[in-house]
């Protein structure tokens, strides 16, 4: 370490992880309004905060699947928390907005842009709901964010119209709820055919069509929705690759042949 630079603390490296998760690959340089905020929070430079923002890219497997190795020179701390946030995306994900919510002097509701009069007034029950928006909300930024704003099979980009779809169902899979690598950027409508196995996608990222749809070849709503796309690849995104395991277990148990 050079002098005069001080170490990181496990607070402020919880919140730039936060902020990876929420930023698009691509916008982590000293000019952008998110880097700058945090560093003005933190007490760092902007060169700093984007400077660490490279070192946790280097431990992102999606990056480096693409070749792309991030800085080199991360600390023991910066994988400690790597670890924690994708390991156990349950629990310090959740942790890390309690944090940003404190450093930026609101509430936890505030930040997230929770309606406060459609929550219980006090108690667990306040307490859980809102734990679950919170981490629907991270969710929702970290696919949206990973695909670029696009939904995968259309190309689609106005967000009003897209969802974070689940490969794995929110249901029945407690463990990968928050795990970007379970999410899918889609239209409505094709996360609607895709929860009810109307559509699959293989681990090769192919899109297949359910023969109950291809029976209705001749409608014209048919061709235009979803036939024209069976056979042809998703758009894949920048990180969080769907996980071939979450995929390959739709396409074998949801799909409907």
């Amino acid at each position: 370490m050079k002098k005069g630079q001080k170490l990181w603390t496990r607070e402020e490296l919880i919140l730039t992880m936060n902020l990876y998760w929420r930023v698009e690959f691509g916008k982590y340089h000293k000019g952008y309004p998110e880097v700058i905020k945090l560093a003005n929070l933190i007490g760092r430079t902007p060169s700093a905060v984007a400077l660490k923002l490279g070192n946790l890219a280097s431990f992102d497997p999606s990056l480096q699947a693409r070749g792309i190795k991030g800085a080199s020179n991360a600390s023991k701390l910066d994988k400690e928390i790597w670890n924690e946030f994708y390991k156990n995306p349950d629990v310090l994900p959740f942790e890390s907005e309690k944090l940003r919510a404190k450093f930026e002097g609101v509430s936890l509701e505030q930040l997230n842009h929770i309606d406060i009069d459609s929550l219980p007034t006090l108690g667990k029950e306040r307490e859980a709901l809102v734990k679950v928006r919170v981490n629907q909300n991270l969710f929702r930024q970290a696919v949206l964010q990973s695909y670029e704003g696009k939904c995968c099979i259309t190309g689609i980009s106005n967000s009003e119209l897209l969802v974070a779809g689940h490969i794995l169902p929110w249901s029945s899979n407690e463990k990968h709820r928050l795990n970007p690598r379970n999410g899918l950027l889609v239209n409505t409508l094709h996360d609607k055919a895709y929860e009810n196995g109307l559509i699959t996608i293989r681990p090769d990222h192919v899109i297949l069509v359910s023969p109950e749809l291809k029976q209705n070849g001749q409608d014209e709503w048919s061709t235009e929705y979803f036939l024209r796309y069976d056979g042809q690849k998703i758009k894949t995104p920048r990180r969080f690759f769907p996980q071939p395991e979450f995929l390959e277990q739709h396409y074998q148990e949801r799909f409907r042949r």
